[in-house]
């Protein structure tokens, strides 16, 4: 009897392994949580990255736009950031959120790739992406006019994803 109390540890840790397992195989890595979708932007201030001073992510009258999370440690950010300069290009709104980031880096970043941002805001601790439910950069917001989010997208965008993008801000 005191033989299989030794093996006991043993079972239930294989036990967990099976259920570990099976909860792996049924979830999709690719579908991240939407929570804030269909809900207002969260009413956040960030320090404006050239001035430092507090700016709300969204104001009143601000209309349509895209809420950018990016970084300039993430690989990519740099391969979606084309995308981003079309969208401006195309009249688009797009505020960045620099996330987890050094000021400076973000600057350098921005400074070799292009500005695409109407807004460019700094979230240094990573609690704004905690409000957004970021699970990693880049993720981008579609806004509506209401301040409501319509829709998130994961992943860098790419040139598929415009037309469908603009397709939602108007």
């Amino acid at each position: 009897m005191k033989r299989w109390l030794a093996f006991a540890p043993l079972i239930v840790l294989g036990a967990l392994a099976v259920l570990f397992a099976g909860y792996a195989l049924k979830r999709n890595p690719q579908v991240s949580p939407d929570a804030l979708v269909g809900k207002p932007v969260p009413a956040l201030a960030l320090p404006d990255l050239d001035s430092g001073t507090p700016a709300a992510i969204r104001q009143a009258g601000d209309g349509p736009m895209l809420i950018n999370f990016f970084a300039s440690w993430c690989a990519p950010c740099e391969v979606e950031h084309p995308q981003l300069m079309a969208l401006k290009a195309r009249g688009v709104r797009i505020v960045g959120v620099a996330y987890k980031d050094a000021p400076a880096n973000t600057e350098a970043f921005i400074g070799r790739l292009g500005d695409p941002f109407a807004a460019r805001l700094v979230d240094r601790d990573g609690r704004a992406g905690v409000e957004f439910g970021v699970t990693g950069v880049p993720e981008t917001f579609i806004v509506d006019a209401t301040g409501t989010v319509i829709a998130k997208h994961t992943g860098p965008l790419t040139p598929a994803d415009l037309d469908a993008l603009v397709a939602k801000l108007r």
